[in-house]
């Protein structure tokens, strides 16, 4: 199934902007909608397309940091799971990597607005990849390659441009809230009260400020970054802050709160929650003060996957035991991973994979919980645990 693109649309557009042409000037057949950051830019989407989506959730799977330009397929393997909706969570396609003249460019900021749409259509145009998209539901976000520059944040100029690129490949409809948003975070909750799930989907690019780096360089086995003590300084912009309050508020016995970059782990030194410990604090406040229970981390962008679960081990104070799986590299080779990582529970990986996720409500067992597998591309089962629901309470006296 060819994916259909938003095409920006010309017809007395200033110079400065970056501009998409399908076919001059036509009418939209659907009401034309304003981008919300006044630049006037009309939209025409081909099809406004109806995603069905489940009623309830109880499996699921997840993965990120696909290359488009490789084979995939171990979409084939995640299929074989049956999951009832797959979560892409951050560097789906790599628009900054491309390959003019034969010649391969290593994360090149996107200057072209029609790079996102090219990137997206090779992925979409990926034999085993459109056909699992026929059968599973899809929720996407986005991390930095998608997004249009590496380790970028609120500072890369093209972010509208590939706003609207991230709307139409993952088929949100015309009438979606995000097309009158700055950033693409979103929620959905799905089931009966008592069996509530919530996806909360973190966008921890476009309003993040810029990261510190280490003047002294990488460390052995470690990245360029260092945690800041500018405590002004942003994961999520005020606005979203405010949103995901509202959304920690709303009723739900589980909530998956999706960031492409790790919220746990940090002593890597590459991009993690950890490099603005504030906003890490702010968060896990955030969840004691709304008395959110039931919340699990599912975060991408580091080519490997692991379980970290903070119970307070480096002197955070997590409102209840914070879990946070990484699930990032489904199209990567086997190497080892030599970095550490005192939250680690159980073993890393680096090797093509994908994870899934099941919610055992407890009829049979005597207690609810969510079941993590780490699943490598030929359907061996790289990491096993299991949360239970029960330990994931706010202590109203701490």
């Amino acid at each position: 199934m060819k994916h259909k693109s938003i095409k920006l649309l010309t017809c007395a557009i200033s110079s400065t902007i970056l501009i998409l042409i399908l076919a001059g000037c036509a009418a939209d057949k659907h009401s034309p909608n304003s981008w919300p950051v006044g630049n006037n830019v009309e939209l025409n989407r081909l099809a406004d397309v109806r995603i069905k989506w489940p009623k309830t959730v109880t499996r699921f799977a997840v993965g990120s940091c696909a290359k488009e330009r490789l084979p995939q397929p171990i979409w084939n393997t995640i299929g074989a799971q049956e999951p009832e909706l797959f979560l892409f969570i951050g560097d789906n396609q790599y628009a900054d990597r491309w390959a003019p003249n034969g010649r391969k460019v290593q994360s090149t900021p996107v200057t072209d607005p029609e790079r996102f749409y090219e990137a997206y259509e090779t992925l979409a145009a990926i034999p085993e990849f459109a056909k699992f998209r026929e059968k599973v539901p899809i929720m996407g976000m986005w991390d930095d390659h998608d997004y249009g520059a590496n380790d970028q944040g609120k500072e890369y100029p093209l972010k509208q441009h590939s706003q609207l690129a991230f709307l139409d490949f993952f088929q949100f409809p015309l009438d979606s809230p995000l097309y009158q948003q700055e950033g693409v975070y979103y929620a959905k909750t799905f089931g009966e009260e008592g069996r509530r799930i919530q996806f909360i989907m973190l966008d921890t690019r476009y309003h993040r400020d810029k990261l510190d780096k280490n003047p002294r360089g990488k460390g052995k086995n470690r990245g360029p970054y260092i945690a800041t003590t500018d405590t002004t300084r942003s994961m999520l912009g005020e606005e979203q802050w405010q949103w995901l309050a509202e959304q920690l508020a709303e009723a739900a016995e589980v909530r998956f709160l999706i960031s492409s970059v790790q919220v746990v782990a940090h002593e890597h030194g590459w991009e993690t929650w950890g490099n603005m410990p504030h906003e890490r604090e702010r968060l896990y406040n955030l969840i004691r003060d709304t008395e959110a229970n039931g919340v699990i981390m599912l975060s991408g962008d580091r080519h490997l996957t692991e379980v970290s679960v903070d119970s307070g081990q480096l002197g955070a104070k997590p409102p209840y035991p914070m879990w946070d799986f990484t699930v990032s590299g489904m199209t990567d080779e086997e190497k080892v991973v030599t970095e550490d990582n005192t939250f680690r529970k159980g073993d890393v990986f680096r090797q093509s994979h994908f994870g899934t996720v099941e919610i055992d409500w407890g009829k049979n067992q005597g207690g609810a919980e969510v079941i993590l597998k780490a699943i490598n591309e030929n359907g061996d089962i790289l990491n096993f645990q299991r949360v239970k629901i029960a330990e994931l309470v706010v202590n109203k006296s701490t």
